[in-house]
This record gives C-alpha cells, sequence and structure tokens, in this order.
C-alpha cells in the first residue's frame, strides 16, 4: 500500500489507485490532537486541494479510539493563542480543499476529536462509540464545535452538548444527527460508501458539489470562528475558573471555581 509523508503522527495511506486517502491519527491510545498531528491534517488537507484526482478523505484514529481530542497542556495561557490559529486553521484547510471528508469513529470521540468528525460530511460509526464535548467540565468552551453541531444537531442538541458536556453513546448520536450510520465495522462501510458514491463521480464536480451545498456554512464560520477565537482568548483566557479548569484536570484535582 502506496503511503503519503505527512511530517507528523498521522499516517497516510492511498486508495484506489489516488481516488481516496485514508488519514489515520497514528498516536495511541487518546490520538490527541496536538500541534503536530493538527499540523499534518492541515498539510495534508492542504495537499488535498492540489491533488485534482482526489475523490474523497477518509479519517479514523488508530487503535481502540478516533481521539480523546486536543491538548490540554496547549490550552494554556501561554500556549493557547498558537494553539487555537493551528487548530482552526486546519478547519479552514479542510473547507478551502472542498474533497469530500468521510469519518470513522470507534471508541472515544471527544472535544476536539468530535469536533473533527462532525466537520465531516459523513460520519460513521462503531456501536461502541462515545462522543462529547466536555470543554467545560475544564472551565472553557469549544468553538468549532458550538459551530459545526448546531449544523448537524440543531441548536437544542449542540447546546446541550456543549453546556453539559455529558457524553452519548452511538444511538443517541445517530437520533441527534451528530453521526450518519452505525456499524460493526464503520471502516468499510465508510470505503464501501466511497466506492459507491463517490468513485463513479468526476472528481472535479464532487469539488464543486461540495463547496455549494457548504457555501453559506463556510461563509459563516470563516466570520464566527474568528469571533469566537477573540472571545476565547480575550475574555474567557482573562478569568480565574478557565485557568483554574485546565490546571486541576492536569494536576488531576477537582477544581475549585470562584464563578469568575
Amino acid at each position: 500500500m502506496e503511503c503519503l509523508d505527512t511530517g507528523g503522527p498521522l499516517r497516510a495511506e492511498v486508495l484506489n489507485g489516488g481516488s481516496f486517502w485514508r488519514l489515520v491519527l497514528d498516536a495511541p491510545k487518546g490520538n490527541i490532537l496536538d500541534a503536530s498531528m493538527v499540523g499534518a491534517l492541515r498539510r495534508m488537507f492542504d495537499k488535498a486541494a492540489e491533488t485534482p484526482d482526489l475523490k474523497g478523505i477518509i479519517i479514523e484514529g488508530e487503535g481502540d479510539h478516533f481521539s480523546f481530542g486536543a491538548s490540554v497542556e496547549e490550552h494554556l495561557p501561554e500556549q493557547v493563542g498558537d494553539m487555537l490559529a493551528g487548530f482552526h486553521g486546519m478547519f479552514r484547510s479542510a473547507l478551502a480543499c472542498a474533497v469530500p471528508l468521510l469519518a470513522v469513529v470507534r471508541g472515544q470521540c471527544l472535544g476536539g476529536g468530535l469536533e473533527v468528525a462532525a466537520f465531516c460530511h459523513r460520519v460513521f460509526a462503531a456501536p461502541d462509540a462515545r462522543l462529547g464535548q466536555p470543554e467545560i467540565v475544564l472551565g472553557v468552551f469549544a468553538p468549532v464545535a458550538s459551530l459545526i453541531l448546531t449544523e448537524r444537531a440543531g441548536r437544542s442538541r449542540a447546546e446541550d452538548l456543549c453546556i453539559s458536556g455529558r457524553i452519548v453513546d452511538a444511538q443517541e448520536a445517530l437520533a441527534a444527527g451528530i453521526i450518519d450510520e452505525v456499524h460493526e465495522d464503520p471502516g468499510a462501510a465508510a470505503l464501501a460508501y466511497a466506492r459507491h458514491n463517490l468513485l463513479p463521480r468526476s472528481a472535479s464536480s464532487l469539488r464543486f458539489a461540495v463547496r455549494a451545498v457548504r457555501q453559506e456554512f463556510s461563509e459563516r464560520f470563516f466570520e464566527r470562528i474568528a469571533a469566537l477565537e477573540k472571545l476565547y482568548l480575550e475574555e474567557l483566557m482573562a478569568t480565574h475558573d478557565a485557568r483554574e479548569g485546565l490546571q486541576a484536570f492536569l494536576e488531576k484535582r477537582k477544581p475549585v471555581w470562584r464563578n469568575s
């Protein structure tokens, strides 16, 4: 099997003679979306934009889990500005490449991991999948999820997940529209979908279709993610509780909230 160099802990496999790529988050057990992983994903989305024969990208996690989410250490005040710029830049590149994205979710898919999966056009999950946005438990919020979960699941369900931080199972996620299909082997199901529905199509026309169906969302995303990034950096990170929640997680203790 041909593989591409990603420059990070991301494995890129070429399928069907180059019609598809499989991008595997290859840092088990948690497949943490740290700067190295995010940078590798962004490079592959940028490369996809310059690969005219590419018809789809399948994204999955190595091992038992999709991803535990972004690096908590990189959320600390001295790193969070660079972290958010890189993380949000990855989603900008994903939108710009306009290639159909299919997510394969097994086990835990949390925080930034759920943001990546939900951003895909089709999400295939295993029965053991557990999905959630637990950022609020750490005293922070999820900018990308605040936008994409509203698109996928509607405002009420997005608010529930982002405000409560609770974890849902595959069946609840399916009913909510957070995922699209549940299979014992979601990887095989995603590849079958790609081969049946994408392979016979024009790669060029697929990109126009992706751009068209996401045009309104893309415009709103580019505008709103900048505003949410500013809210996060200039207001949230100025509070005691945001810093306390992150530090308490790293120190494996319960946070002591001041409610300010």
